[in-house]
This record gives structure tokens, sequence and C-alpha cells, in this order.
């Protein structure tokens, strides 16, 4: 059996729709998916999915959105992204001090809800977000020369105008290997079918 770890993005969690999708999608060809949730804060977050890099020994590690980053310290394993928000850490530093206030913690909380569930809790205080920029030199730092990195970017992601994510970022870092579906950032399931699972089995080099 083969097993990926799933690194959802902010505010998701262990009943985020994609991975859970993913879940029914390659459990014939007997691929395990986990997902589970972590803490907003950086350096806790990193700390559990080390433990449980360590428990399940995943083959294959799939980051959304701002759990790119979290994605990109885990080493030693093939990655795929989802909407990589590689300009995410930039933008949580740059609104950290709105977080030095109540009304600006209301804002954030209120431009950003969570939905019910099993998801993560967002913690907009100054210190966690300013923590995201050691966060992000560490994610570079973990990127090795002959890991595989493969990216899927929605055509109408919105989080491109802010530059949240940034396909010119991408290429910076990875080159020209990636994706670009006519969808938006949260990638639909026609997506998640016809493209995620796919590259998914190839690089598991699985066939049903």
């Amino acid at each position: 059996m083969k097993t990926i770890l799933y690194v959802h993005g902010m505010g998701g969690g262990g009943d985020s729709r994609i991975p859970n999708h993913l879940k029914t999608l390659l459990d014939p060809y007997g691929v395990r998916v986990i997902v589970r949730t972590y803490d907003f804060d950086p350096p806790v977050g990193h700390a559990q999915l080390a433990s449980w890099v360590e428990e399940v020994k995943p083959d294959l590690v799939i980051g959304e959105s701002l759990g790119a980053i979290q994605a990109l310290r885990i080493q030693g394993v093939p990655h795929l992204f989802v909407s990589p928000s590689l300009g995410a850490p930039a933008m949580l530093v740059k609104y950290a001090p709105l977080a030095r206030w109540a009304l600006g913690r209301w804002y954030l909380h209120h431009r950003y809800p969570v939905k019910a569930g099993d998801r993560q809790a967002l913690k907009f205080t100054y210190p966690v977000m300013m923590r995201y920029l050691g966060h992000w030199e560490a994610a570079k730092a973990a990127i090795g020369p002959d890991g595989f990195y493969y990216a899927f970017f929605g055509k109408n992601d919105h989080y491109m105008r802010s530059g949240v994510v940034s396909v010119a970022l991408w290429e910076q870092l990875f080159g020209k290997s990636y994706t670009v579906y006519d969808g938006t950032h949260f990638m639909e399931e026609e997506f998640v079918e016809s493209l995620l699972v796919p590259k998914i089995l190839q690089v598991l080099s699985l066939q049903k």
C-alpha cells in the first residue's frame, strides 16, 4: 500500500474536501490518503507534521495553498502542490501589525472565516504571523536539487491578484514544472479527477 500525506491549506483540516475526495478515488489503487489538522503556528505545525511523517512514512506529500510551505519542509519524498500559496508568508507578515489590536484581529478573522468541523483554528496574533517569515526561509532551505516538485494552478485563482499565489515565483524556484487548469484556487472535483489523480498515479508508478 502507498501512502500520501496531504497538507491542507489555511483553515482547512481533517474534513477538507480535496483530500477526502482523493481517498475515495485512490482507494481502488491501494493508496491511502492521510490528512490531519495541524496548528496554524508554523513551528508547532511543523513539529506535528514531522511526527506524522515518522509515523506513516509517506510515499508522496501533497501541499495545498498555504500548506505548500509546510509541505516543502518535508524532505526525502516527492511533492505535488495544489494552488501553492508561496506568497502567503509575506502577506501574513505584512498584515501582522493589525493583529496587535483587537479591531485588527476581528478584521482578519472576519476576512478569513473558518468553516465548522475538524478545521484549523486561525491564530491571528502578531507573534504567530511574524513567524511565517522564518517559516518561508526554512521552506526554501529545505528544497533539494534532486527533489520532485510539481504544481497545479487555477487560471481563475483570485489570490493571484494579490501575489499570494504566484506562478512567476514558482518558476523562479522550480521552473516550468506545473499545469494551469481552467478553474479556481479551490481545485474543482473534475480537475481532481482528470489532473491530480493521474499525476499521483504517475508519481507513485501505479496502474489500476
